[in-house]
């Protein structure tokens, strides 16, 4: 046997394996996507047994849409993703550009402590936050569970590691054209930095439209509670048990994110690579 087909052989035995374990994750993660459609679409009594020729069924999204008000938590919710995200655009984008382009005293340290709230999980403050929403009067509203979370840390980095990849002469040819600070982040560096913008957009629309303990403890009503909370009232014990209703409720509120993955995959793979590159 020749040296080369030594080497080839271990490599490609590690390519298999590589690709059986693969493969064996991805079907791992799929299997509760694919029981939770087999059940919402299929009569209570095939939700414990797979049968080929099973009847379907939408019974189960009826009784669940019925069963809570899911029109208002999806209102709720989209008002919620939507606030947030605008305000977290404006406050990154500004914060993330005196970081990339200014220097003043105390800059390192003051980033430094944003860097420091990546360490820190939201959870850790859920009582300093609402004893603060309590104090500003705001408590149990849309507002209240959304703004903790308008200052992203993570947002801020992301975007001054791109802004710190723009080229200094175009910054420079807007200021001799006249344009003011503002006017230069908007012309030249926000265009620049689409795919970021994009890859955070994704991740914070994801987390917050699936966001349940803060939400949960903040909000009393029907009023404010997003589509994660109002999903409780399906484990209630006085409900009772019925996997079919709890997964189609389950598919509805996942739904609209599942459905934004699937047309705009490509897109949001790419905006990760990009954003990653730089």
């Amino acid at each position: 046997m020749s040296a080369s087909a030594t080497v080839h052989e271990p490599r490609g035995a590690g390519r298999a394996l590589e690709s059986v374990a693969a493969w064996t994750l991805g079907v791992l993660w799929i299997l509760p996507l694919a029981y939770a459609v087999w059940t919402a679409f299929h009569p209570a009594e095939f939700s414990t047994r797979f049968v080929p020729g099973a009847p379907l069924t939408l019974d189960n999204f009826v009784k669940a849409w019925n069963a809570a008000p899911f029109a208002r938590y999806f209102v709720n919710t989209v008002v919620l993703v939507t606030t947030i995200l605008a305000a977290q655009l404006v406050l990154v984008t500004l914060a993330a550009y005196a970081f990339a382009r200014y220097r003043f005293p105390g800059d390192d340290v003051a980033f430094a402590l944003v860097l420091v709230q990546l360490m820190i999980m939201p959870d850790v403050l859920i009582v300093e936050n609402y004893r603060t929403m309590t104090v500003l009067g705001i408590k149990d509203t849309i507002l209240s569970i959304g703004l903790p979370y308008m200052a992203s840390a993570f947002g801020i980095f992301l975007l001054r590691q791109t802004f710190k990849t723009v080229p200094r002469e175009l910054d420079e040819a807007a200021r001799v054209e006249g344009c003011s600070s503002l006017q230069t982040l908007w012309k030249v560096y926000v265009p620049l930095a689409k795919p970021t913008y994009v890859a955070y957009a994704l991740v914070s629309v994801s987390y917050h439209w699936n966001n349940f303990l803060w939400p949960l403890i903040i909000t009393e009503s029907v009023e404010s509670r997003p589509v994660t909370v109002g999903l409780q009232v399906f484990a209630s014990t006085d409900q009772g048990i019925d996997w079919s209703i709890i997964t189609a409720a389950t598919l509805l509120t996942t739904g609209p994110l599942l459905v934004a993955f699937l047309l705009f995959q490509r897109q949001f793979v790419q905006s990760f690579m990009r954003a990653g590159i730089k």
